[in-house]
């Protein structure tokens, strides 16, 4: 009994939720494979938002296109990957992410930033942009930070709350902290 009005007040709503929260997104121009549910996210411009198949998605992420209307997809997700609850994906450029990845919850991806040359305010400046990517079977922990121009090379971990503006993190290596810096390597 208590199973079945677990089922009718929990997952039912949930599932019916992910349905038309998916089919509202695909409308709007979003790709998303199959067996991947949508969980409560937000965004700006779904079209520009590509999530691969099996892709385990937990609620509110926020999917932030920081751009004028333009063709996309500019923030790509691969196969059987796992992002973590109030991630944010603050993208101009663009972000690959590739198959099997791990994102701990509260993680953040921000490809640009702001200019600072004295004598101009700072919200007037046009910042650098430089694309992220994350190659297959990578763990990142939870609240960590990506910055922009970042290459994460396959099957490397980076420690939880560590902030990686490294242009390039070798395949199979642990990096953490504030900056990152390499802890060891993968055994």
């Amino acid at each position: 009994m208590y199973k079945i009005l677990f089922i009718l007040l929990h997952k039912f709503p949930n599932r019916l939720g992910s349905y038309i929260r998916k089919l509202s997104l695909l409308l709007r121009g979003m790709k998303i494979g199959k067996g991947t549910n949508i969980p409560k996210i937000r965004t700006i411009w779904p079209h520009q938002i590509q999530i691969g198949n099996n892709c385990q998605l937990e609620d509110y992420l926020f999917f932030k296109f920081d751009g004028i209307d333009k063709p996309g997809p500019s923030i790509i997700i691969g196969n059987n990957c796992f992002i973590g609850q109030n991630s944010e994906f603050n993208i101009r450029k663009g972000i690959e992410i590739g198959n099997f990845v791990l994102i701990g919850s509260g993680s953040k991806f921000i490809d640009h930033d702001h200019g600072f040359t004295k004598g101009i305010l700072i919200k007037e400046q046009q910042g650098i942009e430089q694309n992220i990517i994350i190659e297959d079977d990578v763990w990142i922990g939870c609240n960590s930070i990506i910055l922009k121009g970042v290459k994460i090379g396959k099957g490397a971990v980076i420690a939880a709350g560590s902030v990686v503006n490294t242009n390039y993190i070798p395949s199979n290596e642990i990096w953490g902290g504030i900056p990152a810096k390499k802890i060891s390597e993968r055994k």
